[in-house]
């Protein structure tokens, strides 16, 4: 069996990434990210930084590169450098960088309307950084810059200057998709032509997602024979951003098996998470093997089918990024769903219970409220405490709080089959609430129980729009009982939990 190619990642999430809108990493951020990109992603390559950007951003390479020198990870460091008689290379050596990536015109567009110079001239001041480079120990690599655009409109000037280059000794020669115009098809043919043309040059391939052909076109550019890949995490990057690193190696491992990279799946997610934090670019929910929502089920004959052979698995299987599959719970869940999630709570219900818990989670999705795994012991709880016939149902009711007013309440309910309608004021909105529904009940010659006691809790983890239980202990003829309510509303969930109050009394 013939051994797998091998391709070199490099990951440029802190030059090109850092492009991002509104995205700027502080020197302990870089240094941060740097570690994990090559301790546990294990990408071959990481381009930090451009050169004379900044002070700060000096700093940041100078941290890197401290922390590269002594853990053997120096030359896997890269700088973006430019044609300027040397003044990069100063930079970034002082900075204590060893490899280069240089600038350089890949299109006679870029060439002709942005410096201005004939393709000899470029070449010579290219020949002259080189050298120089050489010289200072400098290891080169070069970047074509609009290449894509060069190879359509102006192929004649891309293979005079890739002949140009194979008399250089620089190690890499990478072919960047600037603008992300290209498509797949293009992307295949540009670089086997360049291959073909020149099998022995290590070529990697720099996509941009402008039409978010991205991941299809890296694939592409390693189907046509390119030796790296320039990929960034979460896709960040100008515009669209780049290629992104977790989908296109989940692409590589699981369609092109003759490929292998050193990337450490296991490290995907984690890495992606912290970058998400740093840079405060939020993960999209729906993105590919990073998005919260991509390792979970929602419909109810998904769940089942995951139950009878794992019918709605694939390759992508959560484990692998460190994930874990789950099962959501809302208006289209079923039975599955809430099995699925009782058995990583370690709980059993009936098929009863169970029916009534997926009604209530169906009713709560209704409501557009997001409901959690943690959530559940909380519905059980409501659900299973509604053991008794109802004979009073809170029908509708307004509830008003406005500065320099008294609350109120307008309330309409139903006692065994009497409709009542009442009004009242209070400290409080539930207390309000409280007040009208006395004033009904005393017409009914019915004395509610004393509330004496109140509280209000969330489940562990949740945020502002989590579901919320109220619990309320009630005292009656010396006994005491509690009864719960749940409900994204704080004030809602003590009214369901009166409800409840109120037909146990009646009953």
């Amino acid at each position: 069996m013939s051994a797998k190619r091998r391709i070199e990642i490099m990951d440029t999430t802190l030059r090109d990434g850092e492009q991002t809108s509104g995205v700027s990493f502080s020197a302990s951020e870089k240094l941060t990210i740097a570690k994990l990109l090559l301790e546990e992603l294990k990408v071959n390559r990481i381009e930090i930084a451009s050169a004379r950007v900044s002070e700060g951003e000096f700093q940041a390479v100078k941290d890197i590169t401290d922390w590269a020198s002594v853990n053997g990870f120096i030359n896997a460091v890269e700088v973006l450098t430019f044609v300027d008689g040397g003044v990069s290379i100063d930079w970034m050596l002082k900075a204590g960088a060893k490899v280069q990536n240089l600038l350089t015109k890949g299109s006679l567009n870029h060439l002709k309307y942005q410096l201005k110079k004939t393709p000899d001239q470029h070449f010579k001041d290219i020949e002259e950084n080189i050298s120089l480079a050489l010289s200072k120990g400098v290891e080169t690599n070069v970047y074509l810059e609009d290449w894509s655009n060069g190879m359509r409109n102006s192929k004649d000037y891309v293979f005079g200057f890739l002949a140009f280059l194979a008399t250089q000794p620089v190690k890499r020669i990478m072919l960047p998709d600037t603008l992300g115009v290209l498509t797949p098809k293009e992307a295949f043919d540009f670089i086997k032509e360049i291959r073909d043309t020149y099998p022995d040059v290590h070529f990697d391939f720099h996509a941009h997602n402008d039409y978010d052909l991205g991941v299809a076109n890296a694939v592409e550019g390693i189907r046509a024979g390119a030796n790296g890949l320039h990929l960034t995490i979460n896709g960040m990057g100008e515009r669209a951003g780049n290629a992104p690193m977790a989908s296109t190696i989940a692409v590589i491992n699981d369609f092109l098996p003759d490929v292998e990279t050193t990337i450490n799946e296991k490290g995907l997610f984690t890495v992606s998470k912290l970058v998400e934090t740093f840079s405060g670019v939020f993960i999209p929910a729906n993105k590919p093997i990073i998005g919260a929502n991509v390792f979970t089920q929602t419909a109810g004959i998904h769940a089942d089918g995951d139950n009878k052979k794992n019918l709605y698995f694939s390759d992508l299987m959560p484990e692998r990024f460190g994930r874990k599959r789950q099962y959501a719970l809302g208006k289209a869940s079923g039975k599955a769903n809430i099995q699925k999630n009782l058995q990583e709570l370690g709980l059993k219900l009936n098929d009863d219970d169970i029916k009534k818990v997926t009604q209530r989670i169906i009713e709560l999705g209704d409501k557009k409220q997001v409901v959690t795994k943690e959530d559940l012991p909380y519905i059980i709880s409501d659900v299973l405490d509604r053991n008794y016939e109802e004979k009073v149902k809170v029908n509708s009711y307004v509830l008003t709080h406005a500065k320099g007013l008294r609350p109120s309440t307008s309330v309409s309910l139903t006692i065994n089959g009497n409709s009542f309608e009442e009004s009242a004021q209070g400290d409080g909105q539930f207390d309000a609430f409280m007040n009208a529904i006395k004033s009904a009940f005393k017409k009914q010659k019915m004395q509610l129980p004393t509330l004496i006691d109140y509280a209000v809790r969330i489940p562990p983890g949740s945020h502002s729009d989590a579901l919320c239980e109220t619990i309320i202990t009630w005292k009656a003829n010396d006994k005491e009982f509690k009864t719960r309510g749940l409900d994204s509303d704080q004030t809602v969930s003590a009214i369901i939990a009166t409800e409840k109050m109120l037909n146990i009394i009646t009953n």
